[in-house]
């Protein structure tokens, strides 16, 4: 592996990075110069710098192979997450060493998770740029930045092809470019749209723009520490409701509605499963919710229900109720959101409904099978039929994340946590949705967690966005010793 090369793609993430923290101190300057200013301007510079030093002493190159590409985006993620400490680390406050690392992991993997006490203490520079970090990692650090980054011949099909998972490339008919382009103006349309219709709906300038960025990154960071419960809005919940499904929902797809075409929203199976997911759940709830007496009339519980599924599946993780408090049937169903999420090729985490979709299908030919043993069965998703390989893979990877809970929540409560607070933790983090259950729940934190569980929170974010083997297969180079 040539290493580098590996650092000079690296420095191209890191000068896209350095470019939103420049804006974020933009953003410090037009507000009286507060507190934020020059520790975002300091840490724009540092980064830029770090960035700069392989682009101008490090040959570019053309190709790169697949062992390099792995490692350009898992570095990038790093890397990324490290300089996104900078401008909290400079500013202080609560932001200790692995306090600063978390809140930039959380951004940048979009969970949403937060060690902060009181949110609205920030300056609106740091605010801003907490939100960057989200935004930019909802479309995919490197994904991101190649939409800025020259022609790079089939060093940019190499990078796209690693960034994307297998399931969230098969509605992508077009060459790498296209598809790029593609995801970017989807995200940045939806990011305006939602914007302008939070600031109709009463929000000011910068809390629309700070939300929208994070409900279309599914990120759930707020300006305030009582989340969407601080506007107490049907509005702009309702708003922050559909930009958060669409979020979820693939953008190939989501393109293809726009434009006309035929794969489109209302032909996708995986669509159509996800939206009876959510719409069963929301009502299920919501009867419980009312069926408790949580709320005196169905119609806040219909409302509140909503929200809080919509804002779990989409792993968003915005909150106008303490979720705490329900019922245990309402718990139990917003466990299983956490754990399902939206679709492949969105912005959300979690296993996807995708996943599952062929999981089921897989678990109901074997039973055809056992009734007819010769005959021959094919899963077909949205009409596609499945190659062995990629269903061998999603099974796989339903293993590996029941596993990786599993293992997570013992080591949760080895430190202490109970049983909700570590598995809900667990599952919180692994589907990057932020809230869990317990002392991590909606209206609370991640803040009374030891330093070791929070670093172990991160891991698991930065696990669950990498995809899990995308994450695994770093630490077996030796393999690729001859891999092109």
């Amino acid at each position: 592996m040539r290493v580098h090369v590996v650092i000079r793609y690296i420095g191209m993430v890191l000068q896209f990075i350095a470019a939103f923290m420049l804006a974020s101190a933009g953003v410090s300057m037009f507000n009286d110069y507060d507190s934020a200013y020059y520790p975002l301007l300091l840490s724009s510079f540092m980064t830029a710098l770090l960035g700069l030093f392989p682009m101008i002493f490090v040959e570019r190159v053309d190709e790169i192979k697949t062992k390099e590409g792995y490692s350009i985006v898992v570095g990038s993620w790093f890397l990324a997450c490290i300089v996104g400490m900078f401008p909290y680390l400079i500013w202080g406050g609560e932001f200790t060493l692995i306090n600063a690392w978390f809140e930039s992991v959380s951004g940048f993997t979009t969970t949403g998770a937060s060690i902060l006490n009181d949110i609205e203490f920030l300056p609106r520079g740091l605010l801003f740029w907490r939100a960057s970090s989200a935004w930019i990692g909802g479309i995919g650090v490197v994904m991101f930045a190649l939409v800025i980054l020259p022609s790079m011949g089939r060093s940019r099909q190499m990078l796209y092809n690693v960034e994307l998972s297998t399931i969230a490339k098969d509605n992508f008919h077009y060459r790498s470019k296209v598809i790029i382009r593609i995801l970017s103006s989807v995200y940045i349309g939806l990011t305006i749209i939602t914007t302008l219709l939070l600031k109709y709906a009463g929000m000011c300038w910068f809390d629309a723009i700070t939300h929208a960025m994070s409900s279309c990154s599914t990120c759930g960071f707020s300006t305030k520490n009582a989340s969407m419960a601080f506007y107490d809005s049907a509005a702009m919940e309702g708003i922050m409701i559909a930009a958060m499904v669409l979020a979820s929902i693939h953008f190939g797809i989501l393109y293809a509605t726009i434009t006309g075409r035929r794969n489109n929203i209302f032909r996708s199976e995986v669509v159509r499963a996800y939206i009876a997911m959510l719409a069963i759940v929301t009502i299920v709830v919501a009867i419980n919710l009312f069926g408790t007496e949580t709320y005196d009339d169905f119609g806040s519980a219909l409302r509140h229900s909503a929200f809080q599924v919509v804002s779990i599946t989409t792993t968003t993780g915005f909150a106008t109720a303490d979720t705490n408090m329900w019922p245990s049937l309402a718990i139990v169903l917003l466990v299983f959101c956490s754990v399902v999420c939206g679709c492949a090729g969105s912005t959300s985490g979690g296993m996807k409904v995708d996943r599952m979709l062929m999981a089921m299908k897989v678990i109901n030919n074997r039973m055809k099978l056992q009734q007819h043993p010769n005959a021959i069965i094919r899963t077909k998703i949205d009409g596609v039929v499945q190659d062995d390989s990629v269903l061998s893979l999603v099974m796989s990877f339903i293993v590996a994340y029941i596993i990786l809970v599993l293992l997570s929540t013992i080591t949760y409560t080895m430190f202490g946590c109970d049983l909700l607070t570590g598995f809900t933790a667990s599952i919180a983090c692994i589907s990057n949705v932020g809230p869990g259950f317990g002392d991590v729940g909606s209206m609370s934190n991640f803040a009374s967690l030891p330093g070791a569980l929070k670093f172990t929170s991160t891991i698991l974010m930065l696990v669950g966005r990498l995809e899990i083997f995308g994450f695994i297969q770093l630490f077996f180079m030796r393999s690729w010793k001859y891999s092109v």
